[in-house]
């Protein structure tokens, strides 16, 4: 099937971390308590593949979590700012998306989902943050800038078609196209089939079993983290778990791509990728290129991994 999805610059906005550092981290804390409520409720996945988000056309979601005999959804609403809870009977209750503390908005979550006839209890220290405040006593981050959400939404609705397109071509075990808030990136990844070393763990509130069940097999990932911590650009980012002797070597493209051995991935600026003549074709030749740099030099079986593409008629 030919595809002809194809974005112009002007559909990916402009989105200088330092213009929205402060809603960025509170939208994470945010997003970390509803991503505990689904952890609380859903069975779990293999590489925590029950926990993220997905795009959608108004915001992310988390799809439908069980309770009891019911159901419900929670959605990020960045095109009028609310957070709604829906159940399938029925039920709706919503929060404003605005400038409060993390702590209120916590509580309200809570008051919201017993309106409901929700009884779920969360662990309420965030997960993969260093300097983890509590939900219930983080008054700390509390900024909510309207016009920075909504261009954080429409920059992922760009990347979420592009790594969609990018995961048909491999037939192998493959995630789903979706959003880790505890890392607050959208990301994708592709396995070999083969077992991988045990991972060291050591991330921020993170049990060590929960990174090496994650990393329990050989991996290439891609994905699109906004900014934070000492790391300012908003970028896509590439690796391989193993990383195979020779990868950061690689030569992989656009041009504008490098590798960080601070990070140990491959990097691609958010701005080359937007201001390019094509910003989709330039994001896929960096997946491509990244990708076959860990698949060739690790030797993975391409031949029985990767989708034979078909040239547009």
């Amino acid at each position: 099937m030919g595809l002809s999805n194809r974005s112009q610059t002007a559909d990916w906005p402009e989105l200088p971390f330092k213009n929205w550092s402060d809603t960025a981290a509170t939208l994470h804390m945010w997003t970390q308590i509803v991503g505990k409520i689904r952890l609380a409720q859903t069975p779990w996945t293999n590489h925590s593949w029950h926990v993220p988000f997905y795009v959608t056309a108004r915001g992310l979601g988390t799809s439908l979590i069980p309770y009891d005999g019911r159901a419900f959804e929670i959605t990020f609403d960045l095109l009028d700012h609310q957070l709604v809870i829906q159940t399938t009977n029925g039920g709706q209750q919503s929060l404003a998306l605005e400038s409060r503390s993390v702590s209120s908005f916590y509580q309200d979550i809570l008051k919201a989902l017993a309106t409901l006839g929700l009884d779920i209890q969360i662990f309420t220290t965030p997960s993969e943050v260093a300097d983890a405040i509590p939900f219930e006593k983080d008054n700390k981050h509390h900024h909510y800038d309207r016009e920075f959400a909504t261009r954080f939404w429409r920059a992922l609705v760009q990347m979420d078609r592009v790594f969609k397109e990018f995961r048909s071509r491999f037939i192998g075990k493959c995630s789903p196209v979706h959003f880790f808030w505890g890392s607050f990136d959208l990301a994708v990844t592709r396995f070999s089939g083969r077992e991988a070393p045990p991972h060291p763990g050591g991330v921020p509130h993170l049990p060590d079993w929960v990174a090496r069940e994650a990393y329990s097999h050989e991996v290439s990932s891609a994905g699109f983290w906004p900014g934070g911590g000492k790391f300012e650009t908003p970028s896509f980012y590439s690796y391989a778990y193993p990383a195979p002797d020779g990868f950061s070597k690689a030569q992989v493209s656009p041009a504008e791509a490098y590798y960080s051995d601070k990070l140990g991935e491959f990097i691609l600026s958010y701005d080359d990728v937007r201001t390019s003549e094509s910003p989709d074709d330039r994001l896929l030749e960096f997946l491509q290129t990244t990708y076959e740099a860990a698949a060739n030099i690790s030797g993975w079986d391409r031949t029985a991994l990767e989708r034979e593409l078909v040239p547009s008629p």
